[in-house]
């Protein structure tokens, strides 16, 4: 193989794609191949889709159309959940050159490398969701200053609204025996934090037997990682031992990422979650229990099938009591081939926009509070790579923003903090006490 190729990989969606993206990069890299941040100058380039929403959708294949016009000659590969869920729609957009669903990503190396020149005619590599078996290990690393580490991959739980099942197959996870050397690999590379990420995180062990909080504690033990955060957890898996482990680990941070979805329990049974808001705010208050400075960041979807004012209301309502630290919201999007798409009462697309900015203002409330009352203590943030107008950042245990003066030094370093004032943006100027 040519030692000149180069390969540019353009991540949509979640932490999990981030993940994967790192292990292709270095399989390519590890293949002759040298990695580009620029698409004009590579010979190959991949996309590793999302397909949670429809804009996510319209985003790949406008990316893809770019990368052709700057980059003609460039070959295209599309990988990722909407080219599993929509192989031929990725295969008819202009320039692409192979579409590779989830199953493929194995053999995404194997399969891309080997095309020195743009096709004739898209090649689509394909399953249905009940062929999806493989567990393609990943771990980012070199790339950020925290890895993600992939421990699990699909889900059983089939919600109204989502497609996730039908692109990433049923819920499946490799043994700890073999997470744990990735782990200690990302450790010998100097990472200080890992993001433990999946499609449903807490559902670990489905495949071997084991549960979640035997891989934390395993994950605990190793000497080097000085930061844990779980990317997302259902609020059905996240058990008071889990909980608590958290709270008592020097490792683990008091920071959550919990779904709800909606704060309407009508609402939660269309949806065909697995809990109630009793059970949901019941999670909240153990939390905070033991760790009461903990930043809880909440998903939430507006404008779902059958939700009318009353119903967004009781959601608003329910937010404003749980007072979070932050809200991802999410104006309902249809997916084929799930239950939503064919169930009455759709909300209008202006009520949608309308209730997304009312809990954007609650979000930016609510973060603006919880952010604003660490101003005046100390704590340790984790300094990022980048540098910015002079300035580099970083984050505290409970995940609060911090700028600093630039001193690449720090870069990749835990260091302590006095935290001074807070900016519109809810980030906080920080003096390096240590």
């Amino acid at each position: 193989m040519e030692q000149n190729r180069k390969v540019y990989i353009h991540t949509l969606g979640c932490k999990l794609n981030f993940a994967e993206s790192s292990s292709l990069a270095r399989e390519f890299e590890t293949g002759g191949f040298q990695r580009t941040t620029r698409s004009s100058e590579a010979d190959i380039c991949i996309i590793n889709s999302c397909t949670v929403t429809e804009h996510a959708d319209k985003k790949c294949r406008n990316i893809a159309r770019r990368i052709h016009r700057e980059n003609p000659s460039a070959i295209i590969a599309i990988t990722g959940c909407f080219a599993q869920l929509s192989p031929e729609e990725a295969a008819s957009v202009e320039g692409v050159d192979i579409v590779l669903g989830n199953n493929e990503k194995v053999n995404l190396f194997e399969k891309v490398s080997a095309l020195h020149a743009k096709q004739s005619s898209p090649i689509v590599h394909s399953c249905s969701a009940e062929e999806i078996s493989t567990f393609f290990a990943s771990c980012s690393s070199g790339d950020r200053t925290r890895s993600f580490l992939k421990v699990q991959d699909g889900c059983d739980y089939k919600c109204a609204y989502c497609a996730i099942h039908y692109a990433r197959g049923c819920s499946r996870n490799i043994p700890i025996s073999e997470i744990i050397p990735q782990a200690e690999a990302a450790a010998g590379k100097g990472v200080k934090e890992i993001v433990i990420t999946g499609i449903n995180t807490g559902d670990f062990g489905r495949t071997t037997g084991e549960k979640f909080i035997d891989l934390l504690r395993e994950l605990d033990k190793i000497e080097s990682i000085e930061r844990y955060r779980i990317s997302s957890i259902e609020p059905n898996l996240l058990t008071d031992e889990i909980i608590e482990f958290c709270a008592a680990s020097a490792k683990f941070q008091p920071h959550f990422h919990i779904p709800l979805q909606s704060g309407s329990d009508k609402i939660l049974g269309l949806m065909r979650r697995r809990y109630t808001t009793a059970l949901y705010a019941d999670r909240i208050a153990k939390i905070r229990s033991v760790m009461p400075d903990a930043f809880i960041g909440i998903d939430v979807i507006v404008g779902f099938p059958g939700e009318s004012e009353v119903e967004f209301e009781e959601t608003y309502n329910f937010l404003s009591t749980l007072a979070p630290a932050y809200l991802h919201i999410f104006p309902f999007s249809e997916r084929e081939n799930t239950p939503a798409l064919t169930m009455p009462h759709k909300v209008r697309e202006q009520d949608k926009r309308t209730r997304a900015g009312r809990l954007g203002d609650l979000c930016q409330q609510l973060h603006y509070d919880f952010c604003k009352k660490w101003c005046g203590s100390e704590a340790a943030i984790l300094v990022e790579n980048s540098v910015k107008d002079g300035k580099m950042f970083g984050y505290t245990e409970n995940y609060v923003k911090v700028q600093i003066p630039a001193n690449r030094s720090l870069a990749g370093k835990i260091v302590r903090v006095k935290l001074g004032e807070i900016d519109n943006n809810c980030t906080l100027t920080g003096q390096v006490i240590d």
